[in-house]
């Protein structure tokens, strides 16, 4: 079987995103609750996590919570809520053993102060750290993110400190929450959904697309070399012909 330790380190991808999707469907088929499913799910994200610390995949970001999930009723918002907060004050200790940094993109302002307080004090433990960048995204949303972008490079033109016709992709990327990262390189979402479900969509211009048949607690190991694999066997051209990159 295959397993991370045969993978071709040479060509891994810098930025791995990940839309963990299925949870709730995986309780469902369980003739559990959904709540079940999210707790599940976290089994799935610490082996993911480590799994990727392993490769020294540079950045890693998991879409956890997006805009649109506030509007979920209300005893699942609770619960995943509560959830983050008890995952990060266990984790802890895994993302310090692994040179883990904790990063978090979206509208960090909106999630509940107590898992708020506890977001930002596991970030500021784990800044000093040097291996992989883990970023959650939370109350994120792809078209708000660019929104906000826009109105921020507004302002400047408006304070004459940015010129109109300078405005270019390197200024956008700037404004964005993630301004300090690379584009996507890989995007893996579960479950046996086809679409983006608005995230990161300015970053994921090139990336390559991956889709698995699995809910995200079942989520494995193998799954995630399967992926890497597939990744490492595509021709990524950029709008080039493949004559152009030989």
């Amino acid at each position: 079987m295959n397993t991370i330790d045969t993978i071709n380190k040479e060509n891994l991808p810098k930025h791995l995103a990940i839309i963990m999707d299925g949870n709730g469907r995986w309780a469902k088929e369980k003739g559990k609750l959904r709540v079940f499913g999210h707790e599940n799910g976290v089994t799935a994200v610490r082996q993911t996590v480590e799994n990727c610390a392993k490769l020294q995949i540079k950045f890693l970001t998991l879409y956890a919570f997006s805009t649109e999930n506030w509007n979920r009723p209300k005893i699942e918002v609770e619960t995943l809520m509560r959830l983050l907060v008890s995952s990060l004050k266990k984790e802890l200790k895994t993302l310090t053993k692994n040179n883990i940094r904790l990063n978090a993109i979206g509208n960090i302002s909106s999630l509940p102060k107590k898992a708020h307080r506890e977001l930002n004090e596991v970030i500021s433990k784990t800044k000093e750290n040097t291996g992989m960048t883990l970023t959650l995204a939370l109350s994120y949303g792809a078209r708000e993110e660019i929104k906000n972008a826009i109105q921020q490079i507004a302002v400047k033109v408006k304070n004459n400190i940015i010129s109109p016709e300078n405005i270019d992709e390197t200024i956008i990327n700037t404004h964005l929450y993630t301004h300090d990262m690379p584009d996507v390189d890989l995007l893996i979402r579960t479950s046996g959904e086809h679409r983006i479900s608005n995230f990161l969509l300015w970053q994921i211009a090139y990336a390559e697309l991956y889709f698995v048949n699995v809910f995200w607690p079942d989520f494995s190991e193998l799954h995630l070399v399967e992926a890497i694999t597939n990744y490492q066997n595509r021709e990524r051209r950029f709008g080039k012909t493949s004559e152009q990159l030989k």
